[in-house]
């Protein structure tokens, strides 16, 4: 899941690279429309937790009819929610982004860009609700494998559609949009086929499962998607206090934006990976085991993210010289990576305890944990540097947050521990 996350990740910041190349107003641009992209990204995150988790609960109990009813009818409910959203996103682009804002001259090409964007969206989602079905079967490897394919799709076709070949002129900034479509099209066709292959799916008794379980799915998808809405709220509030700072300092944080996701692939693999896993754990109420394998993934993240931070950090003028063609973008990105990127590694501790909370039974308090990370360490302390120190305030007031968030959720983690124990004690 390590290496699909990372070439995921990977070929979007492959595709701001190549953006940065068109000029500072379509990177900006781009930016732009982060806080609505991870909008669509934060429900179907959220649905997948549930699919996951109810789906894998299922299968330990050996009801493997109910799984395969599940199956089906999470795949055709999810692709229909986020159609849905994707036509209200559309139909309200522009008093959106005007409010986050844009000007009427980035608000043109962001236009061009958001229809095949808001298209790869929701083909990004039905393959991500796939890959949801896969690992609650324990197979995590089509999915690691699907995410390096569509990567190196995207890869290739992103300069072919951007600035075009020969006689064929390039898109532009929609190239990127529609080099994602095609990418994604293709896995899920890939997907499809081996979903075909398998047993996992259902065709009758959907409507009555739809009943039976839509109680304990919202009790699941509606904690940890409103946990995951969050984040694309607080980016629209981030992004409201970053254009304070101008143009430049936008496309700088676009970057950051796209830095920051990769960097977090090893968090962000063990936040799909470990839900299963910590689950079956909880069903059997092994506590112990809880304990140890976060444990170990809390380590796995702290040694991780320091490492690839401070190198990160310490390679800043050079990252930004190699994404970025503009003087100014590059000095205040190498700004926001070195304050930044370190800090990741609390923010890691974070979000494995949001995570786990989702798979061992405490949705309302990842949920709560989630809020307080963003609207009460990070936001606060964003518009706070922001206001005293510019762009080197934002920086170090985003890296005070994660720090803050870090600590907090680790004492909640301690503390829901501690009570499972007496519990079981009990």
């Amino acid at each position: 899941m390590a290496i699909g996350v990372l070439s995921l990740l990977g070929f979007q910041l492959v595709d701001s690279a190549f953006i940065a190349r068109l000029g500072t107003t379509p990177l900006a641009a781009q930016s732009f429309t982060f806080p609505l992209s991870f909008l669509i990204i934060g429900v179907q995150v959220g649905m997948g937790i549930a699919i996951a988790a109810l789906i894998s609960r299922t299968l330990g109990a050996n009801d493997l009819a109910r799984a395969r009813r599940l199956g089906g009818l999470v795949l055709s409910a999810g692709a229909i929610t986020i159609g849905v959203l994707a036509l209200i996103l559309w139909v309200a682009h522009r008093p959106l982004f005007l409010r986050l804002g844009a000007d009427d001259a980035t608000l043109v090409l962001i236009r061009n860009y958001w229809a095949p964007q808001l298209l790869a969206a929701w083909l990004g989602a039905n393959l991500y609700f796939g890959y949801s079905l896969f690992r609650a079967h324990g197979d995590t490897r089509l999915p690691g494998k699907l995410m390096v394919m569509t990567s190196l799709v995207n890869l290739l076709l992103d300069p072919l559609l951007i600035f075009g070949i020969g006689p064929w002129p390039g898109l532009g900034l929609a190239g990127a949009a529609w080099a994602t479509v095609l990418a994604f099209f293709t896995g899920l066709t890939i997907l499809g086929s081996r979903l075909k292959a398998t047993d996992w799916l259902a065709r009758h008794g959907l409507v009555e499962e739809a009943k039976r379980s839509a109680l304990p799915f919202a009790g699941i998808a509606g904690p940890a998607m409103i946990g995951q809405l969050m984040p694309p709220l607080a980016a629209m509030l981030a992004i409201s206090i970053v254009a304070t700072l101008g143009e430049t300092t936008v496309a700088a944080w676009g970057l950051a934006s796209r830095l920051e996701t990769v960097s977090l692939m090893v968090v962000l693999a063990l936040t799909m990976s470990l839900p299963p896993w910590l689950g079956r754990c909880y069903g059997a109420r092994d506590w112990a085991q809880v304990e140890r394998l976060m444990h170990l993934a809390f380590r796995v993240v702290l040694v991780w993210q320091l490492a690839i931070g401070v190198a990160l950090a310490a390679a800043a003028p050079w990252v930004a010289l190699a994404l970025s063609g503009h003087p100014e973008v590059r000095n205040e990105l190498a700004i926001l990576m070195r304050f930044m990127l370190p800090s990741y590694a609390l923010l890691g501790i974070c979000m494995l305890v949001v995570s786990a909370g989702n798979a061992l039974g405490w949705p309302l308090g990842a949920m709560l944990m989630s809020g307080v990370r963003l609207f009460v360490c990070y936001l606060p302390c964003l518009w706070l540097g922001a206001q005293l120190a510019g762009v080197t305030g934002l920086a170090a007031g985003a890296a005070i947050g994660n720090a803050l968030a870090g600590t907090l959720a680790w004492q909640l983690y301690r503390r829901g521990i501690c009570s499972a124990r007496l519990k079981v004690v009990e």
